[in-house]
Parts: C-alpha cells; sequence; structure tokens
C-alpha cells in the first residue's frame, strides 16, 4: 500500500480532532447563549474535551494490544464521529458537557497512533519526512481551527462545527478499513486489565487537567478545592509510576524512560511546547488589550508564524536525511529562544512589522525542532512498543502546552499587580514629574472644554497600562531564558540508529 495513501489515511481523523480542540473556543459565547449557560459554566464544554482526552491518550499503547491497532484506531474514529453528531444535537450544557467527554475518549488515541503509523509505514530514512507530515498536521489544526469555528458559527451555527466531522468521520473510517493493516506484532493480545493502574491514571491525569485548566480562575492554591485536586493527583500518579514499573501489562509503559534519548526528549519536548502555547496565548491578549488590534488583525500577526512554522519542517524534513538531527534540533531551540527575547523588547509603540517577524522566527524555531526531536526521541523504541512510545511523548507534549499557558497567564497577572505597586509608589505630591504633568493634563482638558474628567483618571489607565506591558515583557523574557537554559539537553541525546525496515503487513 502507498505510504502516501496511508498518511492521508491517518492524518485526515487526527487533523480533524486537533481542529475540534480549539474550535469550540471562538463558539463558546453563542453555545452559552443558546444553551442558557454561565460564562463559567460553558467552560466545562472545553475542559471536559481536555480532561478525557488527556487520560485516553497515555493508555493508547494499552489499548492498541487490548483491541488490536486497526480496530482501536476504527473505533476511536467511530466514537469520535458519532459524539460529534451528539455534541450538535445536545439540548442543554450538560448533555454537551456530557457528549464532550466521550468525545475526547475517541479523540485521545488519534495522535498517537497516527504517528506511530507513520513512522512504520516510512523506511527508517523517510521517518523525518513522516514526522514532517504529521508536525504540519498538528500546527495547521490550531491555526485553522478558530478561523473555522467563526466563520461555521457566523454562517450557520455553533453545531455545525460539529457536524462538519461527520462526513470526514465516515470517510476516515473506509479509509482505515481499507488501507491500514496491523503487523503481526500490533494484533490483539489477550491479557488482564491492570484495573489498579488505570484507576489511578483516570484519577491522576483527570485532576491534574482539572488543576491546569482552572487554577487561574480559583487563584490556584488559595483555593481549598484546587489544592485538594492537586494532592489527589499527585497521589494517584506517584501511585501511578510505582505500579506500574512492576506490572506485568502496564497501562502505560514507563520502562521506555530507561532509554536516555527518549527521556530527554520527552523532557525537551515538554519545555518546547510550554514555550510555543505560552507565547500564541501571551501574544493576541498583548495585542487586544493594550495595541487595540481587533481579533482579525491579531490573527494577522500570528498568521505569518503559523505559515513559516509548516514551510520550516517541510525544510527540516528534508534536512534531516542529509544532516544530524541534533544540530538542526540546537538551530531550532536558539531561533525559538532568540523570537521569545525579541518579543520581551516590545512595547506600547511597536509598529506591524516588528511584531509580526519575532512570530515567524518563533516558527521557523518550532519548524526545526518537532522534526529532529521527534526523529531522535523515538528513534531507539522497538518498533513493538513504538505506540507506547508515541502516546507518552504526545502526553507530555500536551501536559507542557497546558502548564505553560497556565502559568503564563498566572506570571502575568502576579507581574502586572508589581509593577503597578511600584509604579504607583512615585504617583505623589511629592514627586515633580507628577505634579507637572498632571497639571498638562488638567491644562489640557481645561482647553478643550472637558471638564467632568479627573486627570488622575487618565494618569491611572496609563500607569495600568505600562504595569501590564512590564508584565508581558517579564513574562516573554522568562520563556526565552527557559528555551536558552533547556539547550544542553540536547547533548543527553544518542544520534538516531537506523532501526531496520517496518512493514505494515
Amino acid at each position: 500500500m502507498s505510504r502516501w495513501l496511508i498518511a492521508l489515511t491517518v492524518m485526515l481523523p487526527t487533523l480533524i480532532e486537533i481542529i475540534d480542540i480549539s474550535i469550540v473556543n471562538v463558539s463558546l459565547d453563542h453555545i452559552r447563549g443558546s444553551l442558557s449557560a454561565g460564562i463559567e459554566e460553558s467552560t466545562w464544554a472545553i475542559t471536559a474535551y481536555l480532561v478525557s482526552n488527556a487520560i485516553v491518550i497515555p493508555m493508547t499503547g494499552w489499548l492498541s494490544r487490548f483491541f488490536g491497532r486497526k480496530k482501536y484506531l476504527m473505533g476511536s474514529i467511530t466514537l469520535f464521529t458519532a459524539s460529534s453528531f451528539l455534541c450538535g444535537s445536545a439540548w442543554s450544557l450538560t448533555s454537551l458537557i456530557v457528549f464532550r467527554i466521550i468525545q475526547g475518549i475517541g479523540g485521545g488515541g488519534l495522535q498517537p497512533l497516527s504517528q506511530s503509523i507513520l513512522l512504520e509505514a516510512f523506511p527508517p530514512a523517510q521517518h523525518g519526512i513522516a514526522m514532517a507530515i504529521f508536525g504540519i498536521g498538528i500546527m495547521f489544526g490550531p491555526i485553522v481551527g478558530p478561523l473555522l469555528g467563526g466563520w461555521i458559527t457566523d454562517t450557520w451555527s455553533w453545531r455545525w462545527i460539529f457536524y462538519i466531522n461527520i462526513p470526514i468521520g465516515i470517510l476516515s473510517i473506509f479509509m482505515v478499513l481499507f488501507v491500514i493493516s496491523d503487523p503481526p506484532y500490533m494484533k490483539r493480545i489477550k491479557m488482564k486489565i491492570d484495573y489498579a493502574g488505570l484507576i489511578l491514571l483516570v484519577v491522576g491525569l483527570g485532576a491534574l487537567q482539572f488543576v491546569l485548566d482552572k487554577g487561574e480562575i480559583e487563584d490556584w492554591f488559595a483555593s481549598s478545592m484546587i489544592t485538594t485536586i492537586f494532592i489527589i493527583s499527585l497521589a494517584a500518579l506517584a501511585l501511578l509510576v510505582i505500579l506500574e514499573f512492576f506490572s506485568d501489562h502496564p497501562v502505560i509503559n514507563l520502562r521506555l524512560f530507561k532509554d536516555r534519548t527518549f527521556s530527554m526528549g520527552n523532557v525537551l519536548m515538554f519545555f518546547v511546547f510550554f514555550n510555543l502555547f505560552g507565547s500564541i496565548v501571551l501574544l493576541p491578549i498583548y495585542l487586544q488589550t493594550l495595541m487595540g488590534y481587533t481579533a482579525f488583525l491579531a490573527g494577522v500577526v500570528l498568521g505569518p508564524g503559523g505559515i513559516s512554522t509548516m514551510m520550516a519542517m517541510a525544510i527540516a524534513g528534508r534536512l534531516s536525511q542529509k544532516t544530524n538531527p541534533k544540530w538542526l534540533l540546537v538551530f531550532g531551540i536558539v531561533m525559538s529562544a532568540l523570537s521569545t527575547y525579541l518579543m520581551s523588547r516590545f512595547n506600547l509603540h511597536t509598529d506591524f512589522w516588528t511584531l509580526v517577524w519575532p512570530r515567524v522566527i518563533l516558527g521557523i524555531g518550532m519548524g526545526f525542532i518537532f522534526i529532529p526531536l521527534t526523529t531522535l526521541t523515538l528513534s531507539h523504541i522497538p518498533r513493538e512498543r513504538m505506540t507506547d512510545a508515541t502516546s507518552m511523548y504526545n502526553l507530555l507534549r500536551n501536559i507542557g502546552g497546558s502548564v505553560g499557558v497556565a502559568f503564563v497567564t498566572t506570571i502575568l497577572a502576579r507581574r502586572a499587580q508589581f509593577h503597578q505597586a511600584r509604579l504607583v509608589e512615585h504617583l505623589t505630591p511629592f514627586d515633580m514629574s507628577y505634579v507637572i504633568g498632571k497639571g498638562k493634563i488638567a491644562d489640557i482638558l481645561t482647553f478643550k472644554g472637558i471638564h467632568n474628567l479627573n486627570p488622575d483618571t487618565l494618569i491611572y489607565g496609563e500607569l495600568q497600562r505600562q504595569a501590564h506591558m512590564l508584565a508581558f515583557n517579564d513574562a516573554f523574557q522568562f520563556l526565552s531564558i527557559l528555551m536558552a537554559l533547556i539547550l544542553f539537553l540536547v547533548f543527553f541525546m544518542r544520534r538516531s540508529k537506523s532501526p531496520g525496515p517496518v512493514s505494515m503487513h
């Protein structure tokens, strides 16, 4: 079977699953209005999907062996497609949340499955190209998701952001049926179910994802609820680690982390997506709240970065066949660190192109990171354990993104308070600059005939803008330093070796 047809078969359902993660965000207001839900209540439509998705991802290898990989892939697509119809037909917020949980269960296995199948379909010398295909898919999804979701919602209804998955899902099921076949080592295996590991995994990852998603809203550990759930998560995950190392049929194969290259690769991927998601969240907030950009213009600033990522992946995929992937990885990390450093130099008067270029540089960096990092990380994994490995790899990627978003939003709020307190110290009658400035503002207001506006109000508003700008600078600077610090981890990774050709049949 043509490897390109196999690539299309596995990437089509994976792409719609990735799009579905972000597509709901832009339609949330419409969903809330239609289902008569509050602001905080409606966010559960997002949280429910993320929690169930995070739980299933690391189980993918185990589920593939339990059901057989092809059957599990078809079952996942079927469940995702059926639950998409149910989400679109939801009659209340409660029903939508339940259906989104089911949708997350169906979609959780698609990314690691598609990644492992792609690595099998392409010979080792072309693994860079295989990961370029996968990487372009996972990067394209978050870019097109919000745009597509906004257009569908405005043109038809929010329900169609789910209904649109149905024909693609049905096509994908038939393509998997006729195109994909299991290699002997991925056939169904009869084995005992590790119920204890399964329960601990569900509790641990579910609680962790809840904390990451709701922590900022609840002011983190100032909330007894968040504190309690976090302790439960840590306890469950600690017990899970101990249990799975000694289990004959573990739900997640933690023994893979004995390989130094695999361990370092997962740590790097965690922090890479920490940086990527953190910066992608910060930029639109900065552009719209401080610079006064519309949502569309903010998208125009961010868009070239997505294009540069996909172009860089295509180039990195080719270069990975001809050069040491470590040097491509080093180049990518340096570019990513440089981009966030340039972002830390933004101010309230930064022009359009000065805003665009750091995002383009970040896109290039991410493109040169993803391909060599993935090929290096998975290069020493036996093919029969590849689905286990891609499951853990995708889990660490997703958790890194979630932690990055939670961290930067928190540091933004805390540093804004800090800078505001420091700047307010100068707003006293004893500070001549303040007294003179206030007097000039009062004169201008009087000259323009504005008598109902206090100069202090204008000064305080500008002070808040400056404090938030400094907070953004701090957050971007932190991300830049973080990327620079992880650079040394590259040199702990062993260069990839050819594991030999792998057949799909």
